[in-house]
């Protein structure tokens, strides 16, 4: 994570993770649903953890950072999908809540992909200059580091994206899947 100055609201995302929820989602919804259901709309995605995290609409900048393991080289169930080409270095404007410049950052072999994820995000807490953090993670991998490092964090607004909910009332949270349901083109009222 070699950049220095970060916007102040930053979107850190366990791009592995995110995948097997929309693969299970999407398995899940097409029996349920009897219809196909489609890839992730990642730019609609991206919004609406925006908003679960409590960005307000304006000229806001986003940085949203995607790691991802070594073996994967582009999103299964996302569309846009390729790592390097579709996202690293791109961004795209949402009219109500500014610019969202998206990066991403492979794991090498070196470390567990739940340490590199923890030290990510310990490095994005760190940042004086982030003031909203929403984080994506897979809570099975890095769950006990993770929180610890949570629970120290000071001065920031920072919202947890999991299908795993802690039982924490200091952490606020939101189920990942009601975003990704949304940027699958998934409605409530399907359900009646």
């Amino acid at each position: 994570m070699e950049q220095t100055k970060w916007n102040e609201n930053v979107i850190l995302v366990q791009a592995d993770y995110a995948d097997r929820v929309a693969s299970n989602l999407k398995d899940s919804f097409e029996q349920m649903l009897k219809r196909p259901i489609p890839k992730v709309d990642l730019a609609q995605w991206i919004v609406c953890m925006a908003l679960d995290g409590g960005l307000t609409p304006g000229k806001n900048e986003v940085n949203v950072l995607f790691i991802h393991s070594k073996e994967k080289k582009a999103f299964s169930h996302f569309l846009p999908a390729d790592f390097q080409r579709d996202l690293d270095g791109k961004s795209f404007d949402d009219p109500h809540l500014g610019t969202f410049s998206l990066s991403s950052l492979r794991i090498e072999n070196l470390i567990s992909g739940g340490e590199f994820f923890v030290q990510a995000f310990e490095t994005l807490a760190d940042a004086k200059e982030i003031k909203r953090l929403i984080v994506v993670s897979d809570l099975a991998e890095c769950r006990d580091k993770l929180l610890s490092i949570w629970k120290k964090i000071e001065e920031k607004e920072l919202t947890l994206l999991t299908m795993e909910p802690v039982r924490d009332d200091q952490i606020h949270q939101d189920l990942l899947g009601y975003s990704l349901m949304h940027a699958m083109g998934i409605r409530s009222e399907e359900f009646k």
